[in-house]
């Protein structure tokens, strides 16, 4: 069932009647107001929760959310150099909440800094940089704001200012906030030649580490499918388009081996490399440039942050799954780290989850790694994650999958495996997870267990009417 909504005025009122008629402080009278209108189903969130700023002057008092009166200051349409404490004002307002942005949208912000925008290529560089940090800014999480003359105005700046890594990185930041759930406005940016763009100051700017994080992500964006009004997108081309036409692959490795001290960097390069992974051949480029080595050594160095050792276990399950690459992974020591930042990580559902893939996918058609694995308790390892998130459906069905991988062609591992518990945690699994039931029924058949398999369609012809 969808949320009500209201406006920010509805909000605004109640908060101003609250300090009015029932003389509460501010703050009381904004809690007040959330706690009613939350209580009521009210979705708050493009709502500002904040009690008005007043502004005032010699003839009138007014109130207004800090974010409108930079929006406000801003009509004026003075040059940007003038203009700049007021726009990097309205920057800082956008860039503390989405409701912020949402709010300065719906007052018509996106025509009035555009227009800023394109004064300021008159105006130097810092100019440029204060007018495209506000556009940036106001369009994450509104990509629909952007229209075709943004888009232009991005790639000439990308274009004409690549020696200014500055303006080239809120450019960029721009380009990715834009493109994110908004499969047309990654269709006509790739069209209009975004991709060489992207590649091209991750090669001129290797020394950047902001920028190249920034690159790798807004290339990663373009591979994605993930706006709910678009049946098909073109994600799949695009990672293609990366890798064949620009060199996406080695320009990434390359940057990596630059910043061999920088996790953060390295962990967003190994996102980016796990979603360009969409073709055998690539997979196998992956490795020969020298990308494995860096996802192994960073691996290594990752057991205490979780996020970044799901983003490598992410990489390593997308490159495994050519059949080279998995004796690469396995001959490397990738077993036994895996299993240590399962181990390590243990409560989290998502490292587990990869994790758990990782393995799966080494073990399949692959019996001399299933012997490593085993060795390397790998399979207890499963066993563990499936106890410890009993409530991920997603670790239930990959350590299934593990559980299965192991035994479909080495059945001498399926006592070892019962002994563990495997069955009553599989068992479970079904009872809990209906997402579960394929997974975990061919864990069990595969294990030797008694299971009972419903029988779909028997292949005979017969009447589709009763």
């Amino acid at each position: 069932m969808a949320k009500r909504r209201i406006t920010q005025e509805t909000f605004d009122a109640a908060v101003k009647e609250n300090m009015e008629e029932f003389d509460m402080a501010p703050d009381e009278a904004l809690r007040e107001a959330v706690e009613q209108f939350e209580s009521q189903g009210v979705d708050l969130s493009c709502i500002v929760k904040a009690v008005p700023a007043v502004s005032s002057d010699d003839k009138k008092e007014e109130q207004a959310h800090e974010v409108l009166q930079a929006l406000d200051s801003l009509q004026i349409g003075k040059c940007v150099l003038e203009m700049m404490p007021d726009i990097k004002r309205f920057t800082e307002q956008c860039s503390l909440q989405f409701a912020q942005r949402y709010l300065a949208a719906q007052k018509d912000a996106y025509p009035t800094i555009l227009s800023y925008c394109k004064k300021s290529v008159e105006e130097g560089n810092e100019a440029v940089l204060t007018a495209v940090s506000a556009l940036a800014a106001l369009i994450d999480g509104q990509p629909d704001l952007l229209d075709a003359e943004g888009q232009h105005f991005l790639l000439d700046v990308l274009r004409k200012y690549q020696a200014d890594s500055s303006v080239i990185c809120v450019a960029v930041c721009a380009v990715r906030h834009s493109c994110l759930k908004h499969e047309q406005n990654r269709q006509d940016l790739v069209k209009a030649g975004v991709l060489p763009l992207l590649t091209g100051v991750i090669t001129q700017h290797t020394g950047c580490a902001e920028l190249v994080k920034e690159a790798s992500a807004a290339l990663r964006v373009m591979t994605f499918d993930d706006d709910v009004r678009v049946t098909f997108g073109h994600g799949h081309e695009h990672a293609k388009m990366i890798v064949l036409e620009h060199n996406g692959l080695k320009v990434l490795i390359e940057a990596a081996k630059a910043h061999l001290e920088n996790t953060s960097v390295l962990s967003e390069i190994c996102a980016t490399l796990s979603r360009l992974a969409v073709r055998n051949e690539f997979c196998q480029d992956i490795c020969d440039l020298g990308g494995l080595k860096l996802i192994m050594t960073l691996l290594a160095d990752s057991f205490e942050s979780a996020d970044l050792a799901r983003q490598v276990l992410s990489a390593i399950r997308a490159i495994a799954g050519n059949d080279d690459v998995k004796d690469a992974v396995v001959n490397a020591g990738g077993v036994q780290l895996i299993v240590i930042a399962m181990n390590r990580h243990m409560s989290n559902p998502t490292v587990c989850e990869q994790g758990c893939a990782c393995l799966s996918v080494l073990a399949l058609r692959k019996p001399n790694n299933c012997k490593v694995i085993m060795e390397n308790g790998g399979a207890l390892a499963a066993v563990q994650a499936m106890k410890a998130n009993a409530d991920a459906v997603n670790v239930q069905k990959q350590a299934c999958m593990v559980l299965r991988n192991l035994v479909s062609r080495m059945r001498n591992y399926s006592q070892p495996i019962l002994d563990l518990g495997a069955e009553a945690l599989i068992a479970q699994a079904l009872k809990t997870h209906q997402d579960c039931g394929d997974v975990g029924k061919a864990a069990l058949r595969d294990l030797g267990c008694q299971v009972e398999l419903r029988e779909l369609w028997t292949g005979k012809h017969g009447s589709l009417t009763n």
